[in-house]
């Protein structure tokens, strides 16, 4: 846990506030009119996402990337990539495990390269961002099997201890990661960073929040479509889309951050209540007038290199306090 309380400023930088606006104008309107059910939508759509990361994403400037396509020793395929930011050494006993957003259909480690080498350099730490398969082709569970198979890879087959890792997911990779620790027999890492992550995958709750600010990026209606490429088939109501967090096992120190401005600030907000529910701690904070995964865009928005330095020093500060527990016996 942070030991220091955030200083958020009461709105959002100028930059920040005209880019959400800007959005709402654009992006908002073109979400709203490609069928993510057609291969050409869904092929534009993944386009767009991917050209707004790469224009308005950290600078790779010193970071190198290792594909990783290899098998676990049981015979799961696992895919991926080692991320290195500038200076980050190689060989450590600590590591971060990426699970990427998508609406589980969009996106990769690549769209995420910038922000797990921005991630990666702020902490010192390597970053393995898992390359998990995607719907409209692979549907549920699939999603949920490749994150686990990458971390029982990093912790089994690789020996890294799970109290020496930290796992870190935005928007759809919020909720894979949660999803991951709340299994019975899963070992939990060190911490856990979510960066605007999906609770609800009905988006009953971003409805809610709808009503009272408008998402400058998509409806909730465009959105639930999408994510609806994965779960077809699958009741909603199944506990391993719809998780609850309170009712399940403790989760480790959580670091939970999302936008002002998204709607689903109204995840962020119930996922937090929802881990101290549990008796785990939970670190929340929603940025005023921030878009969705504003830390991924820091040339669009200037308090994404604020946020992120928050989360290197939540990480910081949980290996930290894990180191003196192990210690302490």
């Amino acid at each position: 846990m942070l030991t220091e309380e955030p200083v958020l400023p009461p709105r959002g930088s100028l930059r920040a506030r005209t880019a959400a606006a800007v959005s709402s104008v654009t992006l908002r309107q073109i979400s709203a009119v490609l069928p993510p059910e057609q291969p050409w939508g869904l092929w534009l759509s993944r386009q767009i996402v991917a050209r707004i990361m790469d224009t308005f994403g950290p600078s790779l400037a010193g970071a190198s990337a290792h594909t990783v396509d290899t098998h676990t020793s049981d015979g799961r395929r696992l895919r991926g990539e080692w991320v290195y930011g500038a200076g980050v050494d190689r060989h450590t006993d600590s590591v971060i495990y990426f699970v990427h957003g998508s609406g589980y259909a969009l996106c990769s480690p690549r769209t995420h390269r910038r922000l797990t080498a921005w991630l990666s350099t702020l902490t010192g730490l390597p970053v393995f961002s898992v390359d998990y398969r995607l719907a409209p082709r692979h549907r549920f569970p699939t999603a949920s099997d490749d994150v686990r198979t990458g971390w029982d890879w990093l912790t089994g087959d690789n020996g890294l201890a799970p109290e020496h890792t930290v796992i870190a997911g935005d928007s759809a990779g919020g909720h894979l990661a949660v999803d991951l620790l709340l299994q019975p027999e899963i070992p939990h890492p060190a911490a856990l960073v979510l960066l605007s992550p999906v609770l609800d995958l009905t988006f009953e709750l971003a409805r809610t929040r709808e009503r009272l600010r408008r998402d400058p990026a998509i409806r909730s209606r465009d959105a639930a479509r999408l994510i609806g490429l994965y779960c077809t088939g699958t009741d909603s109501a199944h506990p391993r889309l719809k998780l609850d967090v309170a009712a399940g096992r403790a989760l480790p120190p959580t670091l939970v951050q999302a936008g002002g401005a998204e709607m689903l600030a109204a995840d962020a907000i119930a996922l937090a209540d929802a881990i101290r529910a549990a008796g785990g701690d939970c670190d929340l904070e929603v940025w005023p007038d921030q878009v969705h995964v504003f830390q991924a865009l820091p040339r669009l928005t200037p308090e994404a290199a604020p946020a992120m330095r928050r989360i290197s020093a939540f990480v910081a500060d949980a290996l930290r306090h894990n180191d003196i527990d192990l210690a302490a016996g």
